[in-house]
């Protein structure tokens, strides 16, 4: 959508804080459903019968079909109101987890993991423009991060929710519990979202525009490599904190809990961050991505000090969604929408590649060496990023010289 038809079709809340509140269960709640499988990995795989990494597949299936699906429901939603689209998804996202708690084999799974898929691609895709809609210009990025912060939460936090459901009652009852919240985030939609019709609906010429955008570019590549690097290591962190660390099966969804507090901590300093220097702010977290999985072979042999690195990777992947939709929005301040899908895209391209890379190398090289290929996917954002800098720098150089002149 582009900034005109944005404005033309701003929408009136009643009580904006409350609509941009929604939106945020709205992202927590499907990205919550896309990763609760991390911390029920070993229950599920043996209920199921199927080794670990092919159990992965809960979360590479539905992140792939997300990329795909990104796009899809931007174009197919035409000039549909916006609030009737989330609410729709919100209804599949519970249907999806009803049959997760109820299927009796692998591919019953992965068929709901399939109608996932569909609500991550269009829930993120929709959501990720809607803070301009619901408040103040002066208030966007805090709505931002607020909309933002409900991924970040999901990614850090509802995984230990998770694996505690599933310890205390079993992992059927985490999505069924599941199933139970996005019924409610249904209904505060229903209730405090406002009606967001759009002027004009988007087109696939858009998307073949922005693929000339350079910047929105090296922010797709940043996504792929930091995202895919920390889901390589992080869908094996359960077996990873059971196997290397020696932490108790009581311990892991306390450990997880505590990752998830460092992550919602990480978002909102990287989202002020982001703010001022995006680069800047990225970078940062690359480094931390880049020596958590090192540190956490070198030092994570125990259960303390895998959890000191948990926290770490928890501050450090904690800031990764809203400092690179902050990108993104600064690349393509015409076209939010569009760029949005585009970055959820890549953004779940990198957790499918992520995922299924980590099952190849856990089940043939081991744990351990998958961290190693973890750092190096990080160590790789890190470099782009510098090689981005050193750009940004010399252009800046060379407009000054041309200024003095």
């Amino acid at each position: 959508m582009s900034t005109t038809a944005s404005a033309g079709a701003k929408s009136t809340a009643c009580h904006p804080w409350l609509a941009v509140t929604a939106v945020g269960l709205a992202t927590f709640s499907v990205v919550t459903t896309e990763m609760l499988p991390v911390g029920l990995l070993t229950a599920i795989a043996e209920s199921l019968e199927i080794s670990t990494g092919a159990a992965g597949l809960m979360i590479t299936l539905p992140a792939l079909l997300a990329a795909l699906f990104a796009p899809l429901v931007v174009i197919a939603a035409g000039r549909l109101d916006r609030r009737w689209i989330l609410c729709s998804l919100l209804g599949l996202l519970v249907i999806a987890n009803v049959v997760s708690a109820l299927a009796p084999t692998m591919p019953w799974m992965l068929a709901a993991r399939v109608l996932v898929g569909l609500c991550m691609g269009g829930i993120w895709a929709i959501a990720g423009g809607l803070a301009a809609r619901l408040v103040p210009g002066r208030s966007i990025g805090l709505a931002t991060a607020i909309i933002f912060g409900g991924v970040a939460a999901a990614s850090v936090l509802g995984v230990p929710v998770g694996a505690l459901i599933g310890d205390l009652a079993g992992w059927r009852w985490a999505f069924g519990s599941m199933a139970m919240l996005c019924a409610l985030v249904l209904l505060i939609h229903l209730a405090v979202l406002p009606r967001l019709p759009v002027n004009s609906s988007v087109r696939p010429s858009q998307f073949a525009a922005l693929l000339g955008n350079r910047t929105l570019l090296a922010g797709l590549a940043l996504t792929l490599l930091l995202v895919a690097g920390h889901f390589m290591a992080f869908t094996f962190v359960r077996p990873l904190l059971l196997s290397v660390s020696g932490v108790g099966v009581q311990w892991i969804s306390v450990l997880l809990f505590a990752y998830g507090i460092a992550g919602i901590i990480g978002n909102f300093l990287a989202g002020l961050g982001a703010a001022h220097s995006t680069l800047r702010t990225l970078m940062a977290i690359a480094v931390g991505l880049l020596l958590t999985p090192i540190l956490l072979l070198a030092l994570g042999g125990s259960p303390v000090g895998s959890g000191v690195l948990l926290v770490a990777w928890g501050l450090a992947y904690g800031g990764v969604s809203v400092s690179l939709m902050t990108w993104m929005m600064k690349a393509a301040p015409g076209a939010v929408e569009v760029a949005t899908a585009l970055y959820v895209g890549v953004f779940n391209v990198g957790i499918a590649l992520g995922s299924w890379g980590g099952g190849q190398a856990v089940d043939r090289l081991g744990l351990a060496t998958n961290l190693w290929f973890a750092s190096a996917l990080a160590g790789l954002a890190l470099l782009l990023a510098c090689v981005i800098g050193v750009g940004n720098g010399k252009r800046q150089a060379d407009s000054r010289a041309q200024s003095s002149t």
